[in-house]
């Protein structure tokens, strides 16, 4: 069996990674340096580095609490759900496979329907109330886990990957329609909580929740880099993976234990993402022209953060302190990529 063509990691992919690695950062300071909101970029600059400014002291809030976990939830936001989508191409072997595509940011979205939706967004539990963006988080948190765990239970029945992926997009039409009609019965303070979440908002991630985003999101991503091996002998077919030790079954629930664990935590945090994990994975393999992972997984990862990047960028250009929701930008981004693959396949 001969191997797809790819460029070595010598040849291409070393500098390519570089110039991507560069763009991530010129980025990263851009989203610091601008907002929604007009502050002088020296004196960003100055509260950056730990000043302050007389006069303005807002402007020290907005930078250190808003501009830089926004920064930080939009990057590993973006790296983790191109990850996601990578993983599940490669396990499904469809180039139209993405972190929705299972359902688990469907649960996520049932979840958050149920406490906004049903219970009016406090929850009760023994002499403990709950409410407000924590109930939302873990909310969300609990309706993707919950799915992931009855994924990972039929995986062990399924043994078809078409049949597990049929699965999910039956459970994601089953949410769906809960979700209608929790909305049928809902007060209209419920529905437009529940609509203006929908939306996605890398700045819900503010700075006393940002450390547990971020651990969380690394060792998914963390998790993802281990499997590189793995994924590059499922290239190669099943039966060739198998000789090389690999147990087809056990390798596929870590790929949901890990796809589950970064959807769970972009959508409990931020809210539905769309197109940024089907759309990635693709431009990577435009970009490097290479199907495998020791390179092709970490330019997903660049990609993926640098797209979530632009988009928050694009986000604060009403300039009047209002931001356009994220949901909004990313199809306008990810579909004419997704169009441009559908094309070759008919093509091919």
């Amino acid at each position: 069996m001969t191997k797809p063509k790819t460029l070595s990691f010598g040849e291409g992919g070393r500098g390519q990674l570089l110039f991507l690695t560069i763009g991530l950062a010129v980025l990263a300071i851009a989203n610091i340096l601008w907002g929604s909101l007009d502050i002088p970029v020296r004196e960003v600059w100055h509260i950056v580095c730990g000043g302050e400014v007389e006069g303005h002291p807002a402007w020290s809030i907005i930078v250190r609490q808003g501009r830089l976990p926004q920064m930080l939830t939009a990057l590993l936001t973006g790296a983790a759900l191109g990850t996601c989508g990578l993983l599940l191409q490669t396990a499904f072997r469809n180039p139209l496979a993405g972190p929705s595509i299972l359902g688990i940011d469907a649960g996520a979205n049932l979840g958050v329907a149920i406490v906004l939706l049903f219970l009016g967004g406090t929850a009760t539990i023994g002499s403990l109330t709950i409410g407000g963006h924590l109930l939302v988080v873990v909310a969300a948190m609990c309706g993707a886990l919950a799915i992931m765990s009855l994924l990972m239970i039929l995986s062990k029945v399924l043994r078809s990957q078409v049949m597990l992926l049929i699965t999910g997009v039956i459970i994601s039409y089953v949410t769906s329609s809960i979700i209608q009609l929790l909305n049928y019965s809902a007060t209209e303070q419920g529905v437009h909580s529940f609509v203006i979440w929908g939306m996605g908002n890398f700045a819900s991630v503010g700075i006393e929740r940002l450390p547990v985003f971020c651990a969380l999101s690394c060792i998914g991503l963390l998790l993802a880099l281990l499997l590189v091996k793995p994924l590059d002998a499922l290239l190669l077919g099943d039966r060739y993976a198998e000789n090389l030790g690999i147990r087809i079954g056990r390798m596929r629930q870590l790929l949901l234990l890990v796809t589950g664990l970064l959807t769970a935590t972009t959508t409990a945090f931020c809210g539905p993402i769309s197109f940024i994990g089907l759309a990635v994975p693709h431009l990577a393999r435009l970009t490097l022209g290479t199907a495998w992972h020791r390179t092709l997984l970490p330019a997903t990862m660049l990609i993926g953060a640098n797209l979530a990047l632009v988009c928050n960028l694009l986000s604060t250009l009403p300039r009047d302190g209002s931001i356009i929701p994220i949901s909004v930008i990313t199809p306008l981004i990810g579909a004419p990529v997704i169009l441009h693959v559908i094309l070759r396949q008919s093509d091919r």
